[in-house]
């Protein structure tokens, strides 16, 4: 339960550079010098677009690197694997991860966890993971887990998220200062919610116990059982005050008498460890976290203790099958050390079948809320300030230790500001090239964890040739990921290449089929899917005429026209629907005129004159 700090926990975190708190006096070795000389370097050359500072970053780092130091060697391997300064190379950012991880670099585990992971090499990936997980799960507060840092997406599609960016600038958010100042008021709930804003580092906020501690002394006085619970927590863990846990005990039975019944989890685990208590008990700490499971259990911590107890045999008989009912429930409900207590069984095959894939899959999950991902919130933070070359960077390097949301971010950043010179590549700014294969990449590894959209781009990039060869086949292998997924925008996608034959066979019922699934997952798409299936109706009833070859062919013959719809009116490049507006009246014509003359051809009742 020691309130250990992220730098004791990750130490080859760049955190200390970035917030300029390291002193000369600390700095213990010209090595550890010359590495905070080139991430410093690196940080503002790819802030400012200083290409030369780049090239003395990387001199900096070699030096230090050379001398043994594991975290330049970290960083190095990050340069080599994007190709940043240096010709990318998977081999050498390989080579220098290996080599800091031996020397203790958790991010270049990190790395290497998911290199293997990637490639299958599970018995590799799970021996990784699983340490790194365990480092993660003595970073978790004992009572009331919450990421690190919140992992937010600045892009929801195409588009940028704003209201999720809205929702991250800390005290400077506008709902954050409406709550700040109801709490001023003498509101209780708020006083709570600003609390747990500083206790946890919620929506952009720094962690702060001192301000968390102030506010739930607040809202305590007005007689708020949350807060009571988690001063049972601060005086618990000593985050902030110094340790005390009969203080802890007392706050804990005082929420959990206004029926905070996740209070129990708390005096549960007092009584398992014998802190506060006379002794360890553990029929006692049975009975709280059976109050706490059996009540109001949101984060499944109740009945995870409850697996604990079954697992270990502590107080019950030992029995693994229990155990693993009250893991699976407690992981039903998000709680990531029930998690990673699977994790375990499923690697080493303790009351679950052995299975390293899915053992590696949980120790991952756990591992991603690690203190090695607080660069997020840098990364975050430099964004909103709009400076959007220090968050390519970071996000870059998050992404590189296999979080999705840093992949698609960095992605993101490198096809939206493209035309900005915030992208270092091998030997000066990025061209088109280097930055469509960067962003490729990334894209690639976000829609392998199941990004959809970035399945989506991934196809598109195919298709088009953005950032690779051309390849109508793996574009509709991507679509067809995206389309598992069920994106609407891939079911069109798989649907316009049927109906046109390109990457899968010329098949114009499959087209419908996917036509009529994309309407049926995404109303929004009536107007597109109306225009597809007039396409597919003209090329049934008028195939060889010249409307065929008219829709086929309009989007080369207007190029202008077909670039301002596409920025305007649609989504991903199907330019070719629009362009039917223009048959649209020709065809209602010519249907019209086939009624018209049908009618003339119908023979004329005989008058009997008789």
């Amino acid at each position: 339960m020691e309130d250990k700090s992220v730098d004791d926990l990750d130490p080859g975190s760049w955190r200390k550079i970035l917030e300029e708190t390291l002193s000369r006096e600390n700095i213990s070795s010209t090595e550890e010098g010359l590495y905070i000389s080139g991430v410093n370097k690196m940080v503002y050359a790819v802030s400012e677009g200083e290409q030369e500072l780049m090239k003395e970053a990387i001199s900096d780092l070699h030096l230090a690197a050379d001398g043994g130091y594991a975290h330049a060697q970290s960083t190095l391997g990050y340069l080599y694997g994007i190709g940043s300064g240096v010709e990318q190379s998977d081999a050498k950012a390989f080579l220098y991860h290996h080599f800091a991880a031996e020397g203790g670099n958790f991010q270049s585990k990190m790395a290497l966890a998911y290199t293997y992971y990637r490639q299958q090499m599970y018995e590799k990936s799970v021996k990784l993971y699983a340490e790194l997980a365990s480092v993660a799960v003595a970073s978790f507060l004992s009572f009331n887990e919450s990421p690190l840092v919140e992992p937010v997406r600045i892009n929801d599609g195409s588009e940028e998220n704003k209201e999720a960016l809205r929702k991250s600038r800390g005290e400077e958010d506008d709902d954050f200062q409406i709550i700040e100042y109801q709490a001023q008021k003498g509101n209780a709930v708020a006083m709570y919610k600003l609390g747990v804003f500083y206790y946890f580092g919620l929506r952009g906020v720094r962690r702060d116990n001192a301000k968390a501690l102030s506010w739930f002394l607040k809202a305590v006085e007005k007689g708020d059982s949350n807060s009571m619970e988690f001063l049972g927590e601060i005086y618990a863990r000593g985050s902030g005050v110094e340790r005390n846990f009969t203080k802890a005990l007392e706050w804990f039975k005082a929420a959990s008498r206004r029926k905070r019944f996740s209070a129990y989890n708390g005096i549960g685990y007092l009584y398992m460890k014998g802190h506060g208590v006379e002794k360890k008990n553990y029929t006692k700490a049975r009975e709280f976290f059976k109050k706490a499971a059996e009540n109001d259990d949101p984060n499944g911590h109740g009945h995870y203790n409850l697996g604990v107890l079954y697992f270990k045999g502590l107080g019950v008989k030992k029995d693994i099958k229990v155990a693993s009912r009250y893991f699976i429930t407690a992981a039903n409900a998000g709680q990531p050390k029930a998690f990673y207590q699977l994790a375990k069984m499923f690697q080493k095959g303790i009351g679950l079948k052995k299975d390293l894939k899915m053992a590696t899959t949980f120790y991952k999950l756990v591992a991603e809320r690690g203190p090695w991902g607080s660069l997020l919130r840098w990364a975050l933070e430099c964004y909103l300030k709009g400076q959007t070359g220090r968050a390519l960077l970071l996000y870059s390097r998050v992404a590189e230790l296999g979080y999705e949301v840093a992949q698609s971010n960095a992605a993101w950043i490198l096809d939206k500001f493209g035309e900005y010179d915030i992208c270092i590549g091998k030997s000066g700014f990025c061209s088109d090239v280097e930055r469509h294969q960067r962003a490729h990449t990334l894209w690639w590894h976000a829609s392998e964890q199941g990004n959809e959209h970035a399945a989506l781009l991934i196809g598109d990039a195919y298709y088009y040739g953005r950032g690779t060869e051309r390849d109508f086949e793996r574009a509709a292998e991507a679509y067809m990921h995206a389309h598992s997924q069920t994106n609407a925008q891939a079911m069109f996608n798989l649907g316009y290449m049927h109906e046109h034959g390109e990457g899968l066979p010329f098949d114009l019922h499959l087209a419908k089929r996917y036509y009529d699934q994309a309407l049926q997952t995404d109303s929004h798409a009536k107007l597109p899917v109306m225009l597809a299936l007039l396409s597919v109706w003209i090329r049934k009833n008028y195939g060889d005429s010249c409307l065929v070859t008219l829709i086929d062919s309009l989007p080369g013959m207007l190029p202008k026209l077909g670039n301002w719809l596409k920025k305007t009116l649609i989504d991903d490049g199907n330019v070719t629907l629009v362009t039917l507006f223009a048959c649209l009246l020709t065809v209602l014509y010519l249907r019209d005129r086939q009624r018209r003359m049908a009618a003339q051809v119908v023979p004329q009742p005989q008058v009997d004159n008789n």
